[in-house]
């Protein structure tokens, strides 16, 4: 009996130094716990350390507009030969946008153009030397309550180069990408319904300014094989500080009703890379813009026929050859070649016949921050 409970007690005691065994791995399980929390954590905290850093593009280009097909140099009103009057000058462009905050950016956009050609002072309407400035500032408010709209706030300045007239606009963009149709072969990249106010004056701030009421489509469609497409419209309500003469001078007016058209195809395909070195085919083209008056303002001067119509339109088309390298992750060097082949006498919607090539080249290089 005395063996018999010497051998139970001998195997209790084996039993339980064996369930101790396995139980002393479990402190190890504790310590690691923490380390994982502690190491998300410092994760976390790194990231609102950084919070958001401002950020954009700059592209600086230089480019050159070649004599038109046919122009020569002695373009007048009264010229059949003068089928673009704006010829043999060069356009240097600085153009970006910084993302100052999470929610505002501004976009701008420099111009400075010189005439090259020694005679344009027979043409005083030619582009000459004069430089034009465009400032957009954005403010996206977000999302309009539980919808898929996102409201942005657009104010605008211009003070353009061929005239002595400025411009301010407000636009409120409501952007309904998010309701469009996307799949892999089309996507919405912006859908904006774009109510607006604006006022125009001259630089002498004499009577000549005109108010804008009106509202802008804008939309941009992403395609497969390198295409993309731009339509837009802008519905506006001019009303004039003086009375603007319409057809051909018989007509005074106070207010004007305009609505203009733009469509745009574009492709980039690749035709060679190696390394940082690309070549790529590009084009663009399309109607640039469709316009119509409610007033007669449009015609051939020409025919004796200026302002007897209430519409226009300009169509071209640009094939070009681009080079790019990049020289950092952050900054590329480019250079282009092409022709534009454009409608350039056209003055009214009835005589798009006058068809001739503009060679072009441009460089330049862009860089991100």
């Amino acid at each position: 009996m005395k063996k018999s409970m010497l051998l139970v007690g001998a195997f209790l005691a084996v039993a339980a130094m064996a369930q101790a065994k396995e139980v002393v791995p479990a402190p190890v399980v504790v310590e690691e716990a923490p380390v994982q929390i502690v190491e998300k954590e410092v994760i976390v905290y790194r990231d609102k350390e950084e919070g958001f850093r401002p950020n954009g593009y700059v592209d600086l280009q230089y480019r050159y507009y070649g004599d038109t097909e046919g122009n020569g140099t002695n373009y007048s009103s009264t010229n059949k030969d003068g089928w673009n009057k704006n010829n043999n000058y060069s356009r240097t462009q600085l153009l970006g946008n910084i993302n100052m905050t999470e929610n505002q950016s501004l976009e701008y956009r420099v111009r400075a153009y010189n005439s090259l050609d020694e005679n344009n002072t027979s043409n005083p309407t030619a582009v000459g030397n004069g430089t034009e400035t465009r400032l957009r500032y954005f403010y996206d408010h977000g999302l309009l309550g539980d919808s898929k709209v996102d409201l942005t706030s657009r104010v605008h300045y211009q003070n353009n180069a061929d005239d002595d007239y400025q411009a301010v606009e407000y636009q409120a963009r409501f952007d309904f990408a998010d309701y469009m149709f996307n799949n892999d072969v089309l996507k919405t990249d912006y859908f904006v319904l774009a109510p607006k106010v604006g006022y125009t004056w001259a630089d002498d701030n004499s009577s000549d300014y005109s108010n804008q009421v009106g509202m802008d489509l804008y939309t941009y469609h992403t395609l497969p094989w390198g295409f993309s497409t731009e339509f837009n419209l802008y519905f506006t309500e001019n009303f004039y500080g003086q009375d603007q003469a319409f057809n051909n001078g018989q007509d005074m007016k106070d207010k004007n009703f305009t609505v203009d058209m733009e469509f745009y195809i574009y492709n980039t395909t690749n035709l060679y890379t190696n390394g940082n070195f690309s070549l790529d085919l590009g084009f663009e083209g399309g109607y640039d813009p469709y316009t119509w008056s409610q007033e007669k303002k449009f015609g051939t001067a020409d025919e004796g026929k200026l302002g007897t119509d209430d519409a226009k339109y300009s169509l071209y088309a640009l094939p070009y050859l681009q080079a790019n390298y990049a020289v950092t992750e952050n900054m590329t060097v480019y250079a282009a070649a092409g022709a534009e082949y454009r409608d350039w006498a056209v003055n009214n919607e009835h005589s798009a016949k006058d068809w001739r090539w503009q060679p072009t080249v441009w460089a330049g290089f862009v860089t991100t921050f």
